[in-house]
């Protein structure tokens, strides 16, 4: 297995959050399936290279990150939905490498206007919500195909998960996903399905709706976070994740950028 690992000395200051050395592997054979690609790479190594996570808080970071969004949309036969904009209750992460956006995750924290997945599962989500879940949605997940590594993914999701659970401690996480993807999400990072197969207007395609129980995700970064350069039989992609003092400084991170974005929103 090629050596990978989060190097959290050499991150840069300012918006950026993360800056991760990896090693990205060849396919085989390519698959089409979008997210579950991912679940197919080999151990090939390329070459040694960089990418740095950091806030998409600018419109030029929000526009990379739409961008790379429709065209990994167009590409899959989806439907484009509408520009990220700045919003209090939104933050959009983009991973970038040597000045191009290759990855881009939003999320989305409950308010009284709902989160997107109310458009089509409203019914199945409150019945969290009546529980006293605290509800958050990750949306707008595109990577790009030539980025060949399950790092780049985890690191992102990881990234992303931090600032929904322990810096705004939301503990219920929702996806809509296309049917196909299902079983990657479940495999791969522990979600489980709720309601039946319906479709999506956003992107005029069908959808599941899945959840995560963030205190799941939590218990499985402790166990196996940062041992990705450690051959073992866990097939999920949670060796990818940082380990728990990388965690511990992305962390302290996000709260910083957090209240500075709680201060200018006032």
């Amino acid at each position: 297995m090629p050596q990978i690992r989060h190097d959290w000395d050499k991150t840069t200051t300012g918006k950026t959050i993360a800056e991760v050395h990896y090693v990205p592997t060849k396919p085989d054979p390519p698959s089409p399936e979008g997210e579950e690609a991912y679940a197919e790479i080999l151990n090939t190594a390329v070459d040694r290279k960089t990418f740095n996570i950091r806030l998409a808080d600018t419109d030029e970071g929000r526009n990379s990150a739409n961008m790379l969004v429709d065209r990994m949309y167009s590409w899959r036969g989806y439907a484009t939905s509408s520009q990220t904009l700045e919003n209090p209750n939104l933050l959009t992460l983009i991973a970038a490498e040597n000045h191009s956006t290759i990855g881009t995750i939003s999320i989305s924290f409950d308010s009284p206007a709902g989160i997107l997945a109310d458009e089509t599962y409203k019914d199945e989500i409150d019945i969290f919500r009546s529980g006293g879940s605290r509800i958050c949605e990750f949306t707008k997940l595109a990577f790009d195909p030539d980025v060949h590594s399950k790092l780049v993914l985890a690191s992102v999701f990881h990234v992303a998960f931090i600032y929904a659970w322990h810096i705004r401690n939301y503990t219920d996480l929702f996806v809509e996903v296309n049917p196909r993807h299902r079983r990657f999400y479940e495999r791969m990072l522990g979600f489980k399905r709720h309601g039946q197969t319906k479709n999506n207007p956003r992107v005029n395609a069908p959808s599941v709706l899945l959840r995560l129980e963030l205190g799941y995700a939590e218990h499985q970064i402790q166990k196996f976070g940062g041992s990705s350069d450690h051959p073992a039989s866990e097939k999920s992609l949670y060796p990818y994740f940082f380990s728990q003092r990388e965690e511990e400084g992305i962390a302290h991170r996000l709260l910083d950028l957090d209240k500075d974005s709680r201060e200018m929103f006032g």
